[in-house]
C-alpha cells in the first residue's frame, strides 16, 4: 500500500511522539538540561494531542495492513498521551533532588507512550507484539530507575523477568496461529467456518489460550497477578502512576480491538475464561488490598480489581458501540482517579529519599498540616470506591449495565461485592488522613506544591473527577464523537 498525505495525516500523533523521542534524545546527547530537555518532551506530547483532531479529520484509514486509524483507536491514543503527559508533570519536581541523571526518565515515557499508541491502532499481531515490546522494554527502565534503592532494582528485574516470560507465551501462540491460518492479522485469524479438515481447532484454542496468558499478565488479572504489588511498590511514584494507567490502557485497547475483529478470540472457551479472569481479578484484588498498610501496594491490588471489572464491559464485543463506550468511560474514569492519587503520592514523595512517602502512617493526620492536598486524595479514594457524586460512581454504573444487558449474574454478584469490599479499604486510607499523629516522622510535601506544574495538574484532575460524577455528558458526548465518521 502506498502512503499518501491523508495517511500521514492520521499518523501524525505518532510521527509526533516519534519525532519527539529522536529530538529529546539529540537534546540529551548535546547538553543536559534540567529544564530544556523536560520542555521538549512535554512539548511534543502537546503537539500529539493537538493533532489528535487533524488526525481524526483524516476519516478512518487503513495505514498500511498493520494500522486502522478510527475514531476508537484515536481515543486510546489520546488517553494515552493524556495520561503520559500527566505523569511528565509529576516527574519534573519528584526527580529534582535525584542525584543521578534524570532526562532518560522523559525519553523512556515518551518511548514507552509510543508502544501504547501502535497497540491502540494495531490491526495485526505483528504490530501488536512490536508495540507491547517497545512498552515493555521502556518500562523495564522506568521502574527501576531509582535503582540506588533496594525496592525498585528489585521490582525492575522480577517485572523484566516476568514480562519476558508472558511475551515467549504470546509469541508461542502468535507463532501457532501463522501456522494454522497462515496469517496475523486480526480479522483473518479463526474463521471456524472453515471445513474442519483444514482447521485443528484444538490448536487455535492452545494458541489463543497463550495469548490470553500474556494480556493477564500484562494487566495483571488473577492469576497472573503476583508482579503487581511489589512492583507498584518498588516503583517511583509517577511510574507507578504512568503504569497504572498508560501501561494498561493501551493493552485493554487491543484486547478490545482483538475481540472484535478476530474470530479466534469470540470462541466459547475464550469468553468463559475472560468471565472466570473477570470474577477471580475483582474478588482476589479487592480481598488482597484489605489488609495493606503499604498505599501503593494497596493501589496495586485494587488495580486488579478494576481491571477485573473493565473486562465485564468487554465481553460486550457482540455490541462494538456499546462495549467501546463502556470500556472507554471506565479507563477514563480509573485513569484520571490513578493520576489524582498516585499524584499525591508523586507531591509527597521525592527520587533523593531513600523510599517513596507510601506508607499509611506518612498520611496520617495529613489533613491537618496539607488540607488542599488531602482533600484531593479524599476524592480520589472515594471514586475509585465508586461513591455517588464522583466519576468512579459513573463508570461502575456503565459496568453493572453492560452485566445487566448480558444477563450473567454471576459478573453483577462479583461486582457488587468487589465493591463492598473496597468501600472498606479506601475508606480506611482515607479516614487515616484526618487522624492527627502528634511526633511521627513526617513525608511532606513542599509548602508550595500547589504552584508547582505537578500541583496544578492533580488538583485539575480531582476537579474532573468531580465535573464528571457531576455531569458525565460531556465525557459520553466526547467518546460518542469517536465512534462517528467525520464530515
Amino acid at each position: 500500500m502506498n502512503l499518501t498525505l491523508v495517511s500521514a495525516q492520521a499518523m501524525l500523533p505518532l510521527l509526533i511522539v516519534a519525532a519527539s523521542i529522536i529530538v529529546v534524545m539529540m537534546a540529551i546527547a548535546i547538553r543536559r538540561h534540567p529544564w530544556w530537555n523536560p520542555t521538549f518532551a512535554v512539548l511534543g506530547l502537546n503537539l500529539a494531542v493537538i493533532s489528535l483532531y487533524a488526525a481524526w479529520k483524516a476519516g478512518p484509514q487503513m495505514v498500511t495492513p498493520l494500522f486502522l486509524v478510527d475514531g476508537p483507536g484515536l481515543f486510546f491514543v489520546g488517553l494515552t498521551l493524556v495520561t503520559t503527559l500527566a505523569c511528565s508533570t509529576l516527574v519534573h519536581a519528584y526527580i529534582d533532588r535525584y542525584a543521578e541523571n534524570r532526562e532518560e526518565m522523559y525519553l523512556l515515557m515518551l518511548l514507552a507512550a509510543l508502544g501504547g499508541m501502535v497497540m491502540s491502532l494495531s490491526m495485526s499481531l505483528v504490530s501488536a507484539f512490536i508495540g507491547i515490546e517497545i512498552m515493555s522494554v521502556a518500562l523495564y527502565g522506568l521502574i527501576a530507575y531509582t535503582r540506588s534503592r533496594r525496592h525498585s532494582l528489585e521490582a525492575g528485574i522480577k517485572y523484566m523477568v516476568l514480562s519476558s516470560a508472558a511475551s515467549a507465551f504470546m509469541l508461542f501462540g502468535m507463532a501457532l496461529l501463522y501456522a494454522e491460518f497462515g496469517s496475523l492479522d486480526f480479522a483473518s485469524i479463526g474463521h471456524f467456518n472453515m471445513p474442519p479438515e483444514r482447521t485443528d481447532i484444538v490448536l487455535t484454542m492452545a494458541a489463543t489460550m497463550m495469548l490470553l496468558v500474556g494480556f493477564g499478565f500484562k494487566l495483571s488479572l488473577v492469576p497472573f497477578h503476583m508482579w503487581t504489588p511489589d512492583v507498584y511498590e518498588g516503583s517511583p511514584a509517577p511510574v507507578g502512576a504512568f503504569l497504572a494507567t498508560t501501561g494498561k490502557v493501551a493493552v485493554m485497547a487491543m484486547l478490545l480491538r482483538m475481540l472484535i475483529i478476530m474470530p479466534a478470540m469470540r470462541s466459547p472457551a475464550i469468553l468463559v475464561a475472560l468471565q472466570i479472569l473477570a470474577v477471580a481479578s475483582i474478588l482476589g484484588g479487592s480481598l488482597l488490598a484489605l489488609k495493606q498498610n503499604n498505599i501503593k501496594r494497596m493501589l496495586g491490588y485494587s488495580s486488579i480489581a478494576h481491571f477485573g471489572y473493565v473486562l465485564i464491559g468487554m465481553l460486550m464485543f457482540w455490541q462494538p458501540r456499546t462495549a467501546f463506550m463502556v470500556v472507554a468511560v471506565y479507563l477514563f474514569v480509573y485513569s484520571v482517579t490513578a493520576i489524582a492519587s498516585f499524584g499525591v503520592i508523586a507531591l509527597m514523595s521525592s527520587g533523593g529519599e531513600a523510599r517513596d512517602a507510601d506508607s499509611l502512617q506518612d498520611y496520617r493526620g495529613l489533613f491537618w498540616q496539607r488540607p488542599l492536598l488531602s482533600s484531593v486524595m479524599t476524592v480520589a479514594l472515594l471514586s475509585l470506591a465508586g461513591i455517588p457524586m464522583t466519576a468512579g460512581f459513573v463508570g461502575k454504573l456503565y459496568i453493572a449495565m453492560a452485566g445487566v444487558a448480558m444477563g450473567q449474574l454471576p459478573l453483577l454478584i462479583a461486582l457488587f461485592f468487589g465493591s463492598a469490599i473496597g468501600i472498606y479499604f479506601y475508606l480506611r486510607t482515607m479516614i487515616a488522613l484526618y487522624l492527627r499523629a502528634p511526633g511521627m516522622r513526617a513525608y511532606d510535601a513542599d509548602l508550595h506544591w500547589g504552584a508547582h506544574v505537578g500541583g496544578l495538574m492533580v488538583l485539575g484532575v480531582a476537579g474532573v473527577v468531580l465535573l464528571v460524577g457531576v455531569y458525565p455528558h460531556a465525557l459520553t458526548w466526547l467518546i460518542q464523537q469517536a465512534t462517528t465518521t467525520p464530515h
